[in-house]
């Protein structure tokens, strides 16, 4: 197992100095669920909400999310994002939605921090704007399924 790379020698938490690293392409894939009640499921779907477009507003916060996670997690870097994709797929047979993001950007470390914000902050999101009609709403599973580039190369959950 490798060190903790956020801390140093004195065993205090410090941000990682990236600033020799090559800058490659970086991509992180994650994925999160919502599980809820088939009516709750069935209004989003049918765009019945009174709040509106739920699964939109939810895409959109979390791509306002995955810009703002440095502001959020002490030690991450700010970094200028190259593409943020959030898909939002409802299942009727599990009763839940899915959120899938991607995220990409041209640097020096990697975007894993930033796709895991964007998922959870869609998927919290979508409970926001339902827990007047479904307040037992669960978020699971949030984790990364791939991740690409930096000197550790590829990474994908088997």
């Amino acid at each position: 197992m490798t060190q903790l790379t956020h801390f140093n020698q004195a065993g205090q938490a410090h941000m990682v100095d990236v600033g020799d690293k090559a800058v490659t392409q970086r991509t992180a894939i994650t994925e999160g669920y919502i599980d809820m009640q088939p009516e709750t499921l069935a209004l989003i779907i049918g765009g019945g909400h009174k709040k509106g477009d739920v699964l939109g507003i939810a895409r959109i916060a979390g791509i306002m999310a995955s810009k703002k996670t440095a502001d959020l997690i002490p030690l991450c870097h700010p970094l200028a994002l190259t593409h943020v994709d959030i898909a939002l797929s409802p299942n009727t047979e599990l009763n839940h939605i899915r959120c899938q993001t991607t995220v990409k950007t041209q640097g020096q470390t990697g975007v894993e921090m930033e796709a895991l914000t964007a998922t959870a902050c869609a998927l919290l999101t979508i409970y926001d704007m339902c827990k007047a009609v479904d307040r037992g709403m669960v978020i699971h599973s949030l984790q990364v399924l791939a991740k690409a580039g930096g000197k550790s190369g590829t990474w994908q959950r088997t």
